[in-house]
C-alpha cells in the first residue's frame, strides 16, 4: 500500500476541516516517526513547480491548500465565475442548510450521502450561507447558516417563510405499498 498516496486522498476527503497527526495515526495506524516520513515525502512532492497545492498545518490539522504564488489566477476565477445559477448539487446542499440551521458540514454530508465540502464553500463564495459559530462537539466543526442574501435570493423576509416539508413517516410508506400491493391484486384477478 502506497502510505503517501493514502494520505493525500484522505487530506484530499476532508477539505477544510483537515486532520489532525493523531486522527491521520489512528486511521492509518501508523507510529508518530512513520506518519512524519510519510507526511514529508508528501511534502517534498508538492514542493515541485508543477504542482498547484501543498500540505500546510493550521489550526493544528492538515490541510491541502492552494500554493501563495498561484494567487492572481485564483482570484481571475473567481471574477470569471460570477454565474448566479445554483447546480442542483448546491441547491440540494443549500436546501439541507436552510433546514437545518446552524449545521455542521459532516451533518449535511451525512444527509446527503457524499462530502459536501465543494458545495459548501461554492455556497460560501456566493454568499448564501456563512460561518455562523462553532459546535460544541468534538473538534469544534463550523456550523453554517444562511445569509441575508440567501433571503433576497429566494424572495423571503424571514427563514419561517421556507415552505414546510411532508416528511412521509414509516407507516404511511407502508401503507402506500400495502394500498399498490392490493390494487395489482385485483387487476391480476
Amino acid at each position: 500500500m502506497n502510505l503517501k498516496a493514502v494520505l493525500e486522498g484522505l487530506l484530499f476527503v476532508v477539505g477544510d476541516e483537515g486532520l489532525t497527526l493523531e486522527e491521520l495515526k489512528t486511521i492509518l495506524e501508523l507510529d508518530d516517526d512513520k506518519l512524519k516520513e510519510t507526511i514529508t515525502l508528501l511534502e517534498k512532492d508538492y514542493i515541485s513547480l508543477d504542482r498547484g497545492i501543498e500540505i500546510a498545518n493550521l489550526g493544528n490539522r492538515l490541510k491541502l491548500v492552494t500554493k501563495k504564488e498561484h494567487k492572481e489566477y485564483y482570484q481571475k476565477l473567481s471574477t470569471l465565475n460570477n454565474d448566479n445559477t445554483l447546480s442542483e448539487q448546491c441547491l440540494e446542499t443549500l436546501a439541507i442548510v436552510a433546514y437545518n440551521q446552524p449545521v455542521t458540514r459532516s451533518v449535511v454530508d451525512e444527509i446527503r450521502g457524499i462530502s459536501s465540502s465543494h458545495m459548501l464553500r461554492k455556497l460560501v463564495f456566493k454568499n448564501l450561507i456563512c460561518e455562523v459559530g462553532r459546535s460544541e462537539t468534538a473538534g469544534r466543526p463550523i456550523l453554517y447558516g444562511t445569509t441575508t442574501l440567501f433571503l433576497d435570493y429566494f424572495g423571503l423576509e424571514t427563514i419561517t417563510q421556507l415552505p414546510t416539508i411532508n416528511i412521509l413517516k414509516d407507516d404511511t410508506i407502508t401503507e402506500l405499498y400495502d394500498s399498490k400491493y392490493n390494487e395489482e391484486d385485483k387487476i391480476i384477478s
